[in-house]
Parts: structure tokens; C-alpha cells; sequence
């Protein structure tokens, strides 16, 4: 696994404006594409910013309608598009009643698959090189954040040390990087802790949905190379974040520095930030100094490999 970019698609929270669109975050993984959320227009936005329509997955925090109505257009898309292949739809219950009731809306049936999955704090989903990890969360409803945690990679190659224990260029070189040993001509064995370093950790990309700021989500994220936290509100909305069991950006700077995070991205913005959110970074880089950005529709970024 290279390649690790996610592409914001919606940023706003609970309605659209004529900047952001509901949520929708769609993140490329090697060949793999997931969405996590798919609110209204997610489709639109996937065509103006050019993800691709191949997804694998779709991974949805909870069932507030701005986080999983564009569900119902998509999978109507696709099967226009004519695919075959099964979709995997994963969120906390009632997932199985609500999207069997939304993906099935209308009169025509689907052309293919779709396996609903519901998913709880502690389940793990495994995939090719990389697994999602499912963390409950603090919201009004059923909600869930998802940490996106590639296995880990061996040690860098060390060309000199092989060269100096006679190890011969080619398939052999493979072998010791995949961690198989290798025997060499005259008998001798080369182990694979021969000519590698330490073993090295993979990538870990948590999005944290809608929720208050919670332990959950700074245990889940706690030395992520990215942290996607909802900031709805800024300080002088406390007391409406509460109410709505949404985060302030003074709290998703909080939640960023308890953990450790290497990386913040804000998102989930009231309309009242939609076009101005200087407010908002200026309350989370008090709580947090390390890169920190506001998520516009569009913005799209990749998680380089760890050393």
C-alpha cells in the first residue's frame, strides 16, 4: 500500500450552502476507493472533483439524513453505469433496516449486490494491506468514528550489508525484503533481520464523524499520522454544541493535541463559518500547534509513507 489521498467532498454541517456541500469524505487507498458518509449530491461533487465512481465501500458515521441520503442517487448511478460488483455499505445500527429501506426506494431493482454490514464499537473490517477500525462516539444518536490503520512494513533494505554477505542481485533481494530467508551457493543462510532495518509502522488516518469531543476518539487516534475532526461550532457556541452533541474547533484542537496527532483537519462547519472559518482556526491552533487546515469542498490531500 502506497498511495493514501482523501478528497473532501462535503464540508458543511446539517444543510448545504453555495460553497459546501453535506458530508462526504472519499479516500483513495491503493486501488481501493471508500467513502466515508455520502450525504446529498456526494455523486455531483465525485464527477466535479474527479474521484472516480469505483468505490468498495462506504463506510457512514450515523443516520442523520445530511450524512446518508446521496446513498440513494449513487447506488442508482452505478447501476446505470452498468457494474456488477457487490458494494459493501458498513455503519452502526439500524444500518440493515434503514439502508435495505433507502437502497430499495422507487421500482426499479438493483443490477448488483449490495451487502449491508452493521458495524459496533471494537469491530475491525479487514482489507488488503490495511484494516478499519470501528470507535463509538458521543452524538445525539447511534454514531461511530472509523480509523483507517495500514499494516505495519518491514525495515528499509540495507543493498551494502547484503552485498557484504554475498547475497546475489535479483529474486533474492525480493525474498529478504518480503521477510523470507534465503540460501545462498555455499550452503549459508541469510535471514531477513541480516539486511533489514526495524520494522516500521504503518499509516493511520482516524475521522471522527459527529460527536462531542470523547476519550474514544483520542485513544483511537493517539499517534495518527491524521485526525478529520468535526468543528461545528466556535467558542461563543458552547452552549449549542452541547445541545446538539457537536465539537467546537477549540475542542477538535483539544482532542488533536491529547492525542498526539501529526496532522488536523477540520470539517463539519456551521453555515455561520461557511465562508469565513478564521474563527475557527484561530480557537483550534490554541489548543494544537502542530499543521492544522480547515476542509473546503474539493480539498484533497495524501498521507506521505513513515520513515
Amino acid at each position: 500500500m502506497s498511495l493514501l489521498r482523501l478528497t473532501f467532498l462535503g464540508t458543511s454541517a446539517a444543510q448545504p450552502t453555495l460553497h459546501r456541500n453535506l458530508s462526504g469524505l472519499a479516500v483513495k487507498v491503493d486501488t481501493d476507493l471508500l467513502l466515508f458518509d455520502c450525504g446529498e449530491g456526494s455523486q455531483r461533487q465525485m464527477v466535479r472533483f474527479g474521484t472516480g465512481f469505483t468505490v468498495d465501500a462506504v463506510f457512514f458515521t450515523h443516520f442523520h439524513a445530511d450524512h446518508y441520503l446521496g446513498i440513494i442517487g449513487f447506488l442508482r448511478t452505478l447501476g446505470m453505469m452498468g457494474r456488477e460488483h457487490a458494494i459493501h455499505l458498513y455503519g452502526p445500527p439500524p444500518a440493515r433496516r434503514l439502508l435495505h429501506q433507502a437502497v430499495h426506494l422507487g421500482l426499479e431493482s438493483m443490477s448488483f449486490p449490495i451487502e449491508i454490514h452493521e458495524v459496533k464499537d471494537g469491530d475491525v473490517v479487514p482489507r488488503n494491506g490495511y484494516s478499519v477500525q470501528v470507535v463509538g462516539v458521543d452524538h445525539r444518536i447511534n454514531a461511530l468514528a472509523y480509523a483507517l490503520v495500514e499494516d505495519g512494513r518491514p525495515g528499509r533494505f540495507h543493498l551494502e550489508k547484503a552485498k557484504e554477505l554475498g547475497v546475489p542481485p535479483g529474486p533474492s533481494f525480493g525474498k529478504l525484503q518480503k521477510g523470507e530467508a534465503v540460501t545462498l551457493e555455499d550452503g549459508r543462510t541469510v535471514q531477513p533481520e541480516d539486511v533489514l532495518g526495524p520494522a516500521r509502522s504503518g499509516r493511520k488516518l482516524v475521522i471522527s464523524g459527529d460527536t462531542r469531543p470523547c476519550a474514544a476518539v483520542v485513544r483511537a487516534a493517539k499517534d495518527a499520522d491524521l485526525l478529520v475532526h468535526e468543528s461545528t461550532f466556535s467558542d461563543d457556541e458552547q452552549a449549542r454544541a452541547l445541545e446538539t452533541h457537536h465539537s467546537t474547533a477549540r475542542e477538535a484542537g483539544r482532542v488533536a493535541r491529547e492525542a498526539g496527532v501529526r496532522r488536523l483537519v477540520l470539517t463539519h462547519l456551521s453555515s455561520r463559518h461557511d465562508t469565513d472559518p478564521a474563527k475557527l482556526l484561530t480557537q483550534a491552533r490554541e489548543e494544537y500547534k502542530g499543521p492544522l487546515e480547515v476542509a473546503y469542498d474539493g480539498f484533497t490531500l495524501e498521507l506521505p509513507l513513515r520513515d
